[in-house]
């Protein structure tokens, strides 16, 4: 497997994507938490948030990063990925029953609670594991990064979430900033 160099300091673009959501989606956690003894329908909204964050990331990871890691991690590491798709399938069941749910109750501050542990567990395999095997594949991980920020621009759009800074930052790069960020990191 060719391996880019990597340059001083700076996350791969498809990296930066990725963890920008997983700040976003711990931070609403965090403020369903802070809010678990508030309102009904301030929890609903903030548990409908997440579940729409995390089912347009997973979406993303699905259709193009794991995709792509199968075509660029060692055999031996795959099954980082295949444990990866089956917590992504555990969190969707529970997104479900969430979305589902008619009522805010005890059993769904539990539910939303489950999920958070489950993406907490999710996200410190994917960075401390999955993203160390691949961040020196800059360049690769850079243009997928590209294809990456216009995909989640439109799951977004078709979800009526709104993009985080992060992918508006990427999806201005696509656009013609890219060059001028390569320059200012360096030759590779």
């Amino acid at each position: 497997m060719a391996r880019a160099k990597k340059s001083g300091g700076a996350q791969p673009l498809a990296i930066e994507l990725l963890m920008t959501d997983h700040r976003k989606v711990e931070m609403l956690f965090d403020q369903y938490e802070e809010e678990k003894e508030g309102d009904e329908e301030t929890k609903r909204t903030l548990a409908q948030q997440i579940c729409g964050e995390l089912t347009a990331h997973a979406q993303l990871e699905e259709e193009l990063f794991y995709p792509w890691l199968r075509e660029n991690l060692d055999e031996e590491k795959m099954e980082l990925v295949e444990e990866a798709e089956v917590e992504h399938q555990s969190a969707k069941d529970l997104i479900a029953q969430i979305e589902g749910a008619g009522e805010v109750d005890e059993t769904y501050d539990a539910k939303v609670k489950v999920l958070g542990e489950y993406i907490k567990h999710h996200v410190q395999e994917e960075e401390n594991e999955i993203f160390e095997e691949v961040r020196e594949m800059q360049e690769e991980l850079d243009e997928l990064g590209q294809e990456m920020a216009a995909r989640k621009a439109e799951l977004m759009e078709e979800m009526g979430l709104e993009m985080d800074e992060g992918a508006m930052a990427a999806m201005q790069q696509q656009k013609g900033g890219r060059g001028k960020q390569q320059g200012a990191r360096g030759s590779r």
